[in-house]
């Protein structure tokens, strides 16, 4: 991985893709760093940051089952992500409090995507204006006070750099990658984005039968931020006309070509699916509010009904929108995930008493492995231009709301069918 300081733990796994969740990937015997004993560690504590996604009881349960069974090391929840550090809503974890949670969704312990302890919204001004505090400080004593040795972050990018400053002020920290959008950089996927694209795929498939029904053109805003990972993935796995992404922009004159193409002289119908975060060349993102208080304070929204109401007035297309939003985020986890978020906390208590400070556990090219949190911390991975995915969408005949698509064809024919 370029920029990234990778240390492999596991062989590749010879069953390819899926074999990689399916496989528990064992620990090397020789690691380079020092072996801690199981007595350096005596409690750990556990917190769940950013927003939910299918497979945080997951992760949960195989780091508190390892560190319970396997080490008799005593677990610590903390309640309602970094906002329960910060006002000391700290609780023990017993096995009984993680059996039984291996397939539900959301987290017993709670999250918060508005809480980052250096920049922790303690009032508002006279003018309005929310007053910021560094409460970083009070976070360490609250983790001293219940004499916590080290602290796992279920997160993605926005908590990894919340941890930052911890691990930066000495205390350990062992990340672990959450993110139905898929876009924390350093590791190749996140827990929760498989089962994202299980029910973003579901319901594509249920507005193609309606499109082609009405002969209509539905679109479909999914989730993903400034990555279009979630759009690309369900768009290919559903067979959808058109993807839209934020790193292509789109042109509106190539999405009045490609769909009166399918209206006119096509099948009739057609199915878009727009990520959150697309936009127009030489435009600017979607937004649907503000959130001062936040550290994250832009939520993307409402792009879909901009490109619904672009193919309408080019067009003369009947034209649907549809909005899958938190749906992404909610249900059981696939099965694919469950075993995703186990090998990962499994992973998270065995560098931790490997001597790991400071790393984000990740997998790379089927392999599990760690990378520096810091390095991790903040930053975004978004869907490079010539990923396979896109590749295979375009020789299939789908649009990325650009013209390359028309370029494909070959002896003057376009593609575009």
């Amino acid at each position: 991985m370029h920029g990234v300081s990778v240390r492999p733990r596991a062989e590749r796994d010879p069953m390819g893709y899926i074999g990689a969740f399916c496989e528990a990937l064992p620990i090397p015997q020789h690691s380079d760093r020092p072996q801690m004993s199981p007595e350096s560690i005596h409690r750990i504590g556990i917190l769940t940051g950013g927003g939910d996604c299918p497979g945080l009881n997951a992760v949960i349960r195989a780091v508190a089952k390892t560190a319970i069974l396997q080490y008799r090391i005593e677990v610590f929840g903390i309640e309602d992500g970094f906002q329960g550090l910060i006002e000391d809503r700290i609780r023990p974890l017993s096995f009984r409090d993680v059996s039984g949670i291996l397939t539900r969704g959301g987290t017993i312990l709670g999250t918060n995507n508005r809480c980052n302890p250096s920049r922790w919204c303690t009032g508002f001004g006279s003018d309005g204006a929310p007053i910021f505090s560094d409460v970083t400080g009070t976070c360490m004593d609250n983790l001293r006070k219940h004499r916590i040795d080290a602290l796992i972050v279920i997160g993605g990018d926005g908590s990894m750099k919340c941890a930052a400053p911890f691990v930066e002020a000495g205390i350990n920290v062992i990340g672990i990658p959450k993110t139905i959008d898929n876009d924390l950089y350093g590791t190749e996927i996140t827990f929760g984005f498989l089962t994202a694209v299980n029910t973003a795929t579901e319901a594509l498939d249920r507005l193609h039968s309606t499109a082609d029904s009405h002969h209509r053109v539905m679109v479909c805003e999914v989730m993903g931020r400034n990555a279009g990972w979630i759009a690309l993935t369900a768009g290919v796995a559903s067979g959808s006309d058109m993807i839209l992404i934020p790193e292509i922009p789109f042109h509106e004159s190539a999405i009045e070509e490609f769909i009166s193409s399918r209206m006119n002289g096509g099948p009739g119908f057609a199915i878009v699916v727009v990520a959150e975060g697309a936009v127009a060349a030489g435009g600017q993102q979607t937004i649907a509010r503000i959130d001062p208080t936040s550290p994250d304070p832009v939520r993307l929204g409402g792009i879909g009904n901009r490109v619904a109401d672009i193919i309408r007035a080019r067009t003369k297309a009947e034209v649907r929108t549809t909005a899958l939003g938190h749906v992404l985020r909610g249900g059981a986890p696939i099965a694919a995930d469950r075993i995703l978020a186990t090998n990962f906390g499994y992973h998270a208590l065995a560098i931790l008493l490997e001597g790991a400070r400071g790393r984000l556990v990740v997998r790379e090219n089927n392999v599990f492995s760690d990378v520096d949190l810091l390095v991790s911390a903040g930053k975004q991975r978004l869907v490079p231009m010539d990923h396979a995915l896109i590749t295979a969408a375009r020789a299939l005949g789908t649009s990325f709301g650009d013209h390359e698509l028309h370029r494909l064809g070959t002896r003057g024919q376009s593609t575009t069918v």
